[in-house]
């Protein structure tokens, strides 16, 4: 299972890599003029805010940083101005192809590469990051951990779609000069865009700690029984012994008890310990199979009180038996009256 998500997953980051096609979505030929040809392009990195720590079972709210590291790396020359309005039109037109390196509409997915991390959020989106800058305030994505995932590093994959501006023409059709200033007559701008992916790994850590499951149970309840036994076998499967662990009952109706802990003491990881339990089960129960919540409380490698995750133990309650005294007694009258009645009738006859 675990080789066949890597695999999966691999090929689809294969797919959605940085260099993978990019396809302008406005025709090139826009008419006007283009001076320069820049080279470069957004690139954008994703940090962790805050803990990248968590423990097993929580649901937890994961915290993203943007940051564009995108420059321009190289540029050529591609027309020669002329004269004033040529070197005026190439001048405004390298202000506009500076802006190469930013990010437009960024809309950034999470997705797990573990089945033991669950994302629960859809998409988030950035409207622009210009190069050098951050995300105002992070991203908040919701993520799962698994309730018996093991201690150790997940990695996470958040994949970028974004535009960014590959390529500007200009054109004005003369230009003014009045009062020792210049101005452009029909001025405008036309841009080219690029669309672009970009997948960046990210990892968060699962805390060790101690992890509990109930290995195998056994018991008999029956329907107004008194005391009855309920053995449970708890296992540490985590990473971190336990000391003063203690095994509690969450009881209701049906059942009662004033034996509802038992204690497991020292728990080493990989260790098990059954304890028993006793039961009083109300009369009027209904037969059927119930589900009682345990949990383990217990003192941890630092020395810190800690409740575990709730553990059913399945339970079956069976009917009261049925007493033979009543129906036996029954019987036994009914004989006695049918002999009466025929010795009465048979003293009658002459």
């Amino acid at each position: 299972m675990e080789i066949k998500y890597a695999i999966a997953l691999a090929f689809m980051f294969i797919l959605l890599a940085p260099g993978s096609a990019q396809n302008s979505y406005i025709p090139l030929e826009l008419g006007g003029d283009n001076y320069y040809t820049m080279y470069g392009s957004p690139d954008i990195s994703a940090s962790i805010s805050g803990t990248d720590e968590f423990e097993r079972g929580d649901t937890v709210t994961l915290l993203l940083d943007l940051t564009n590291y995108g420059r321009i790396i190289g540029f050529k020359q591609d027309q020669t101005p002329q004269n004033a309005k040529e070197y005026a039109l190439a001048s405004a037109e390298l202000q506009e192809e500076n802006k190469k390196p930013t990010a437009l509409g960024i809309t950034a997915t999470l997705l797990s590469g573990s089945p033991q991390i669950d994302v629960k959020s859809g998409s988030q989106v950035v409207e622009s990051l210009r190069s050098g800058d951050k995300t105002q305030s992070p991203l908040k994505f919701t993520i799962k951990i698994g309730e018996h995932a093991p201690a150790g590093e997940y990695p996470l994959y958040l994949n970028m779609t974004y535009d960014y501006q590959d390529n500007v023409r200009v054109y004005a059709s003369k230009l003014v000069s009045e009062g020792g200033t210049s101005t452009f007559s029909n001025y405008r701008v036309s841009y080219v865009y690029q669309k672009a992916n970009q997948t960046v790994p990210i990892a968060i850590r699962v805390k060790r700690q101690a992890d509990f499951v109930i290995q195998n149970t056994t018991a008999s309840l029956v329907a107004g029984g008194k005391k009855q036994e309920i053995h449970a076998t708890y296992k540490n499967i985590g990473e971190d012994p336990v000391r003063d662990a203690v095994a509690r009952l969450s009881i209701f109706k049906p059942f009662s008890s004033t034996d509802d802990q038992a204690f497991i003491g020292s728990l080493d990881p990989g260790d098990e310990s059954t304890v028993l339990f006793r039961m009083d089960v109300d009369s009027d129960a209904t037969p059927k199979d119930y589900g009682i919540s345990s949990e383990i409380k217990y003192t941890d490698v630092k020395g810190e009180t800690v409740i575990s995750e709730s553990m059913k133990i399945p339970v079956r309650v069976k009917p009261a038996a049925r007493s033979l005294l009543l129906p036996a007694a029954l019987v036994l009258i009914l004989l006695i009256v049918l002999g009466g009645y025929i010795y009465s009738k048979r003293q009658k006859k002459p």
